[in-house]
């Protein structure tokens, strides 16, 4: 393939409505700007703009440069031809952080992009540097979201689109067991996907899950959970006495609870499609599914009595009281109890 029709700045143009480019799928264009502080994100974006720009031409000439300990000059020297008219590639770090003389040497850069280069800038995010954002914008060039998936719907979304990718199948309790076993940190949720794509095979299950991150604290936590919601005292609190003797906190075996029983309250009683609800209420249809599939053990009076035994928990296990363990435990047991199995 000609490099030159390959990587052609005029192919390779951004329109403006690639500003909210989706960081899976990042356009090629002379200049692409990641912002934000994943940098689980930025690195997958990063990677996605090397395999295409490496699919277009093997010989790609890769570059690294570091905003906040730049020389003048750099990017015009590296950006550059070489003595074989490689194509390249131009990451630059740091961008929360850029000195004075990196923002001179972008502002004018990006006016005139050399042909046959991609400039990737990385800003981790604040307001440094917010005259080449602004450039930036008004040139329209790709931006890329790199921010935290803070919510569960966004990882479960996360880890469904992950499986999908690697044209596998998950089913809706796995992928809630796994954003609850791994769900805090996205490179480890990322790295857990992989796991299971590669040693398991067909339909991921919740036991699959469990096989591989059931030792997991916020994985026990929503076990004790879902059996205290569903009425099952003698599971609920056996799980429990097991996930304490092996040194998990009350804190998260309450949080657990208490979110369960939230989304719980927020479906009790409320007609409507789960997508429809979803969308109404902040969950993902599954949650939704969940909460319905949970309510059927409750009735209103049983459902105020876990909502006040479980505000005084709270308190409890963060310093109200002298034994949390035995707090968490009576949370667990009124609230299996009251539930009709």
């Amino acid at each position: 393939m000609d490099r030159k029709t390959a990587v052609s700045p005029a192919a390779r143009t951004p329109a403006r409505s690639a500003a909210g480019a989706d960081w899976r799928d990042v356009p090629l264009a002379p200049v692409v700007l990641l912002f934000g502080p994943e940098d689980f994100i930025a690195s997958r974006a990063v990677d996605d703009v090397r395999r295409k720009l490496r699919a277009q031409n093997a010989e790609l000439e890769l570059t690294s440069l570091d905003a906040g300990h730049y020389s003048p000059g750099q990017l015009g020297l590296v950006a550059s031809p070489s003595l074989f008219s490689e194509p390249k590639l131009i990451e630059v770090a740091g961008l929360a952080a850029m000195n004075d003389d990196f923002l001179q040497d972008a502002l004018a850069y990006i006016k005139d992009p050399a042909p046959d280069v991609s400039l990737i800038l990385i800003h981790g995010g604040g307001v440094r540097g917010k005259k080449l954002l602004d450039a930036l914008k008004a040139l329209g060039a790709p931006r890329i979201e790199c921010q935290p998936l803070k919510k569960d719907p966004e990882k479960a979304q996360f880890v469904s689109a992950e499986f999908s990718l690697a044209k596998r199948r998950i089913d809706a309790p796995a992928v809630r067991a796994l954003v609850a076993a791994v769900g805090a940190n996205l490179s480890e949720l990322a790295a857990a996907c992989s796991q299971l794509v590669a040693d398991t095979t067909g339909m991921v299950s919740a036991d699959d899950v469990d096989k591989y991150y059931g030792g997991r604290v916020e994985a026990t936590a929503f076990r004790v959970a879902d059996a205290a919601l569903a009425g099952n005292a003698p599971v609920a609190l056996s799980t429990l006495r097991h996930a304490l003797a092996t040194g998990v906190d009350p804190v998260p075996l309450v949080a657990a609870l208490a979110m369960k029983v939230r989304q719980l309250a927020k479906v009790f009683g409320v007609r409507g499609s789960s997508a429809q609800l979803a969308r109404d209420l902040g969950m993902a249809p599954w949650q939704v599914d969940i909460a319905r599939r949970d309510a059927g053990h409750w009735n209103g009076p049983a459902l105020v009595t876990a909502i006040k035994v479980l505000a005084e928990a709270d308190a409890q296990v963060k310093g109200a009281a002298k034994d949390p363990v035995y707090a968490v435990e009576r949370a667990v047991t009124v609230i299996a109890t009251a539930a009709r199995r």
